[in-house]
């Protein structure tokens, strides 16, 4: 798994290109887009209107809505004028894309609202990449891209997806599209961006698997860390979160984040989630920060903006946490943020936060 950037979009789009050009004769408009309901112009269409919409709200920082326009190309546009369109838009977002700095989101409507930058650019990959099945099913053509492209579009937007065999089918599948041995056919789908939580001074950035696999063995997860980051248990929580979307079992709102200050865009720790909640509404959180950044009561902070997050959802009734017994500091973090110790043991003690 590796980061989404410009080079991802621009290959991209230079395999829909090349899989296309074959029929670039042909009325696209007397040919169904695969299973959809448009005819192949429309379809191609629709991808370079979505890759301009991706970078222009990525460039304007748009919060609330997309950038209030729509791509129509010129009439009498051939299809050949169409892949220009195609391979424009493309670069547009890829440039939109390596140019936003690291904590720039814009609006996306689903699910939390904001995108990224990696997130627009798997959005952008994603429409590339589906859509070009699309059109060379409809005209008869082959077409199937990198395995490594395909592989980074799920692990960046489709985390609640346990991979499968090979990534390109698993994507197929994931949006209706194809079959996979031994899961149900898809009728109904979304992917996810990731979810960012705000607290006072900082963010909870929702790690993706692929952050999440970088950061177990040993690298950054793309963030800009303080000295002594990422500490040892986000690297660990970060491994368990891989090994549940591995298995097919992770939720990805209750996952790991990486809590970043506003002030510098720099890492300072991490905090999340055990797992998903049980039967009767419990779940374990967990954290650390970097030593340089304890003592100014970001922990507190981050800890009382999660737990109001997860109280808040129905799902949710009680948090919990065990602390081992000589770390006075963490028991005291738990008690500012509102939660109380209900038990003691050799293992440590354990505090509760309910509804």
């Amino acid at each position: 798994m590796r980061s989404m950037n410009g080079d991802d979009v621009t290959e991209a789009v230079a395999g829909c290109l090349a899989a296309l050009r074959p029929a670039v004769d042909r009325d696209w408009t007397a040919v169904p887009a695969g299973r959809l309901e448009w005819d192949c112009r429309t379809t191609a269409v629709h991808v370079a209107d979505d890759l301009v919409a991706y970078a222009s709200n990525l460039v304007a920082r748009a919060q609330d809505d997309y950038v209030p326009f729509l791509l129509t190309p010129d009439e009498g546009t051939g299809n050949a004028g169409l892949l220009q369109v195609i391979e424009a838009t493309g670069g547009l977002l890829a440039a939109a894309v390596d140019t936003a700095p690291p904590g720039v989101r814009a609006y996306h409507n689903y699910p939390y609202g904001s995108a990224d930058r990696a997130g627009f650019a798997a959005m952008g990959i994603a429409e590339v990449l589906l859509h070009t099945h699309d059109m060379t099913q409809g005209l008869g053509l082959p077409y199937e891209p990198s395995a490594d492209l395909a592989e980074s579009v799920l692990s960046w937007l489709f985390p609640h997806v346990q991979p499968g065999p090979e990534p390109w089918p698993t994507l197929l599948w994931a949006t209706g599209r194809g079959e996979l041995p031994g899961r149900a056919p898809v009728t109904e789908w979304r992917w996810r961006n990731n979810l960012v939580i705000p607290a006072e001074r900082l963010d909870l950035v929702g790690i993706r698997p692929a952050v999440a696999e970088d950061l177990s063995l040993g690298g950054d997860g793309g963030f800009e860390w303080v000295d002594g980051g990422p500490y040892e248990g986000t690297r660990e929580a970060a491994g368990f979160m891989l090994k549940a979307y591995r298995t097919g079992v992770h939720r990805p709102e209750f996952g790991v984040f990486t809590l970043v200050r506003r002030d510098d865009g720099r890492a300072i720790g991490g905090m999340g989630f055990h797992s998903a909640p049980d039967e009767e509404g419990r779940v374990e959180i967990g954290y650390d920060l970097a030593e340089s950044a304890r003592g100014n009561g970001y922990a507190t902070e981050a800890l009382r903006a999660l737990a109001e997050w997860a109280l808040a959802r129905e799902e949710v009734r009680t948090l919990f946490a065990t602390i081992e017994p000589a770390n006075t500091a963490s028991q005291a973090v738990v008690s500012r943020a509102g939660f109380t110790k209900v038990s003691e043991d050799e293992e440590g003690l354990a505090y509760e936060l309910r509804r």
